[in-house]
């Protein structure tokens, strides 16, 4: 039998088929969750949490950056950088301490307000990246950290492509959970069962399929890892989408059950999380051709 892919609960997926279990197996409602909302609900689920996703989301490691300027084929000091799908900051804030000169676009009015809050001195631009509100060729790097797949490819190609001048980068990078880790597979066994997500591709989840066409993306694979309280990994458990849309009373049972499997795994109450920064970055040739 192949091997499941992990499953990411920050990304939209198709319903399963509805089954219903026999009268003496029926699980409590509270452990039953509606099939996924629509995908704009979800995308905009995070304003209700900004403040718990920004102190419980990871962030990245020095050696992304790295790898973005050697894929980029240009430093980041100087360079003229769109983050687009901001959020909080995270990936703008190491952009900006890296010396490039950033605006960040965001959607969503709580996450813009908490980046603001954060970095009061970048420019925060709200939008999204199927229209971006910035001027033709006027980027040399455009990011999407954790974002890219909250877009419509077909639109959001084309609009990084006429932003981006000629010989400018399109990055976009995902952290993934480890599974060569066994308490992460188990827990991500558990999170699939509980969520009922099943649909996602080798390596990267769903996203290898995502890049863009008409691009040629460059691909690198950083490992790192992070070190925090039991309380922030449940944190960031709950700040993803999926746990945001069904609420605290549904999703409160299943994080108890995992506080209490991670005080036995780690009884000092430090989590190692372990990461695989999934980047994939490409040169633009320049604008896409104007539509017939």
């Amino acid at each position: 039998m192949p091997p499941v892919p992990p499953t990411d609960p920050d990304t939209p997926r198709t319903p399963p088929p509805s089954r219903t279990p026999p009268p003496s197996r029926t699980p409590p409602p509270s452990r039953t969750p509606p099939p996924p909302p629509a995908r704009s609900s979800r995308a905009l689920s995070f304003d209700r949490a900004a403040a718990q996703y920004a102190a419980a989301r990871p962030g990245y490691p020095p050696a992304l950056l790295d790898a973005v300027e050697e894929l980029a084929r240009r430093p980041l000091r100087g360079a003229r950088a769109v983050d687009v799908g901001a959020g909080t900051g995270i990936a703008t804030r190491l952009l900006h301490e890296r010396g490039a000169r950033v605006v960040a676009v965001e959607p969503g009015a709580g996450m813009a307000e908490e980046l603001h809050r954060s970095l009061p001195r970048l420019p925060v631009v709200r939008g999204d990246g199927n229209r971006l509100p910035l001027a033709t060729a006027s980027a040399d790097l455009i990011t999407y950290a954790q974002a890219w797949h909250w877009t419509d490819p077909s639109l959001a190609a084309p609009e990084a492509r006429r932003v981006l001048r000629p010989g400018g980068a399109l990055a976009l990078w995902w952290n993934v959970p480890d599974h060569s880790v066994p308490w992460i597979a188990e827990q991500d066994a558990r999170l699939r069962r509980f969520l009922g997500a099943g649909d996602s591709a080798h390596g990267s989840p769903v996203r290898s399929r995502d890049l863009p066409s008409g691009l040629d993306f460059a691909h690198r694979r950083v490992p790192w890892t992070r070190r925090v309280s039991v309380d922030t990994h449940l944190a960031n458990l709950g700040s993803h989408s999926a746990f945001l849309v069904l609420g605290a009373e549904p999703t409160r049972g299943f994080l108890a059950e995992e506080r209490d499997r991670l005080a036995e795994l780690f009884p000092d109450g430090t989590v190692e999380e372990s990461y695989t920064v999934d980047l994939n970055v490409a040169i633009s040739p320049g604008p896409p051709p104007p539509t017939p």
